[in-house]
């Protein structure tokens, strides 16, 4: 596994995934350089033979904003990507933002590939993503759609290319995307768009059928509120479990018909999700 992929597997899955793991809930009441002869001048035998050089890959087109991928997955977690735009509507990834990698460091000129690239990039389309969406921060921790990135390969940025590419995508369940409909600018600033593309479950949080799914597909619960657990080292289990409790039993009396009689669940992350940046729960309802 190269550093690049390496880089990418963790920012990948910080960008996709979301697996708070443990959960308590409660009721109301608890090729070879071909070589080719060159002919000596004098019609002599031929002289030794010179290698040309490689092929040189052609810059590929920047991107375009607005366009739209059928992308697998898999496709999408990967650092490069050659897949050719589709008309919108059923896709899966759409392009939100495009700019121009910053490869210069103290008068030197960076690989494309080089893991300082590569970071600025992962930090830029997920702060790029925010202001796409529009909606709180919380609406956005409360949904299943994320960013991804892209640039050249290694070639096509010898070639000139260097440009970066952020796309979004809605994950539909485990390593699965889900299609994309309709505007995406803006969507978390409407209704219909934070129910559409919500977080929720199969089952009850915690239980063995619980699996997360986004909310335009079947489901029983779903994540209504964002628990914000502070920032600095990881407090351990037993705080980020107990800072949760109330504020979930709250959400789960404010969202049923009976503040009597009421179901809620609640996730909190655990240390490696943490140290991702992943600082805070969910609370759940059933619905």
């Amino acid at each position: 596994m190269t550093r690049l992929r390496r880089l990418r597997t963790r920012l990948g899955a910080l960008a996709l995934v979301l697996p708070l793991l443990a959960a308590c809930s409660g009721g109301s009441g608890d090729p070879q350089p071909s070589s080719s002869p060159t002919p000596s001048g004098s019609g002599s035998a031929s002289a030794s033979p010179t290698p040309t050089a490689p092929p040189t890959a052609e810059p590929v087109a920047r991107p375009a904003e607005g366009a739209c991928y059928r992308l697998s997955y898999a496709a999408a977690l990967a650092p490069t990507v050659d897949a050719r735009p589709v008309d919108c509507g059923g896709d899966t990834a759409r392009t939100f933002a495009v700019g121009t990698v910053d490869a210069l460091a103290g008068g030197h000129l960076l690989a494309i590939d080089s893991d300082r690239v590569q970071a600025a990039v992962a930090r830029t389309c997920p702060e790029r993503l925010a202001g796409f969406l529009g909606g709180t921060q919380a609406d956005r921790r409360l949904s299943m759609l994320r960013a991804v990135w892209f640039t050249p390969t290694v070639e096509e940025s010898d070639a000139g290319a260097d440009w970066y590419r952020c796309d979004v995508i809605a994950l539909a369940a485990d390593e699965r995307l889900a299609p994309l409909t309709g505007v995406l600018a803006g969507v978390l600033d409407t209704e219909a768009g934070r129910a559409r593309y919500g977080v929720c479950g199969t089952a009850e949080p915690g239980t063995a059928g619980f699996s997360r799914v986004v909310c335009s597909r079947p489901h029983s619960w779903r994540a209504i509120s964002v628990v914000d657990l502070g920032t600095g080292a990881y407090p351990g289990v037993d705080t980020v479990r107990t800072r949760g409790e109330a504020p979930c039993e709250d959400a789960g009396r404010d969202a049923a018909a009976d503040p009597l009689s009421f179901r809620w669940g609640y996730e909190w992350p655990t240390a490696e999700q943490w140290a991702d940046g992943q600082t805070y729960g969910l609370c759940w309802v059933p619905d």
